[in-house]
């Protein structure tokens, strides 16, 4: 130890006092010395102690709410190769039904020094979590950008999809094919991004079909959860109420329609046209393709670290909200209205 404190001294410059205090964490050591001892260490090819490595390395943590549905794992290679090549160690913190919550991830995450965190589809999304917990955060000290969500309680920058456009951009392609009768299957509607796309239905069913926004969301919105069973339960209520379309907040929800018009001995697209939502990974090759909205996940996911890292060198980025406009991509589970088939 007196050995390796000797050549670390040389090698900075200092007096081995000077390295045994930025070793163990002490204070009254210039910051610039401090870095000088860390270079030491680097060049000598000595490892940094934990505490250490963990605060000069810059981590920075990621808390998704699970990696089932593909487009999470697609946004988490987005943001952690920008940090990467912002010279940021990015650390991955996932959600599981029973496991760690977004708190608890967080408070792990503060107890390892990371120098921000991006939360992705987090309780910032939920209407009805409390918003005091990201003030707490601040108090802290620890910068952070919210993705897929907003509240107007939280002073903070967001990043999100225009849900609203998403849904005008399904609705006007099924209304072109000449879809009259069209469903949307989306999850609890707590969530603002669900909130925002019911919005962005009604308004262009009633603009572009004249009904009437009590009609449209009474019979043809059906809430459910976010995976491919509850598409295909959502779907098969739509169905049941004679839909010939069925727009889903997800693509993994569109895979559960697919499967639900299969069950009832419909072919899609030729009975019933199904359109997803994001894009994700694979999407285009299941069978049929799917017809989706593309979630601009690229620009999100470099907006997102961007943004935080202008947080955490103290040039703050407004705290308002980035929104991304999304993308059609037709493909083939989405063709002409069979015509008046099962209407009354």
């Amino acid at each position: 130890m007196t050995t390796r404190l000797a050549d670390i001294a040389a090698q900075a410059g200092v007096s081995e006092a000077t390295v045994s205090r930025v070793l163990n964490g002490k204070p009254g050591v210039a910051a610039t010395t401090r870095q000088s001892v860390l270079a030491a260490l680097d060049v000598l090819g000595y490892e940094r102690p934990v505490r250490l490595r963990q605060r000069s390395e810059g981590l920075v943590g990621l808390i998704t709410p699970e990696l089932e549905n593909p487009i999470f794992p697609a946004l988490a290679q987005v943001i952690g190769q920008a940090l990467t090549r912002q010279g940021y160690t990015p650390v991955l913190a996932t959600q599981t039904p029973g496991g760690s919550t977004e708190d608890e991830l967080t408070e792990m995450l503060v107890d390892r020094g990371v120098a921000g965190i991006i939360y992705v589809s987090g309780l910032h999304a939920d209407t009805t979590a409390d918003m005091q917990r990201y003030d707490r955060l601040r108090a802290q000290g620890v910068p952070y950008v919210l993705v897929d969500g907003f509240s107007p309680k939280v002073q903070a920058p967001f990043i999100s999809p225009d849900d609203r456009a998403a849904m005008n951009l399904a609705v006007t392609h099924l209304v072109s094919l000449g879809h009259t009768r069209i469903g949307l299957a989306l999850g609890p509607k707590r969530f603002v991004p669900v909130q925002r796309k019911i919005e962005g239905f009604v308004r262009t069913m009633q603009d572009q079909l004249g009904l009437g926004a009590q009609t449209v969301e009474t019979e043809l919105v059906q809430h459910s959860l976010y995976t491919l069973e509850g598409g295909q339960a959502a779907a098969t209520a739509l169905i049941e109420r004679d839909c010939t379309a069925v727009v889903c907040a997800s693509d993994m929800m569109a895979l559960g329609a697919i499967r639900a018009a299969r069950q009832r001995g419909l072919d899609v697209p030729k009975d019933v046209s199904v359109v997803g939502f994001d894009d994700s990974p694979l999407i285009a090759f299941t069978d049929p393709p799917l017809t989706t909205i593309r979630k601009p996940v690229p620009a999100m996911g470099q907006a997102a670290v961007r943004t935080l890292l202008e947080e955490i060198g103290g040039t703050p980025a407004p705290h308002s909200e980035f929104v991304f406009m999304p993308e059609l991509v037709v493909r083939g589970s989405t063709a002409s209205a069979p015509g008046e088939r099962g209407r009354s």
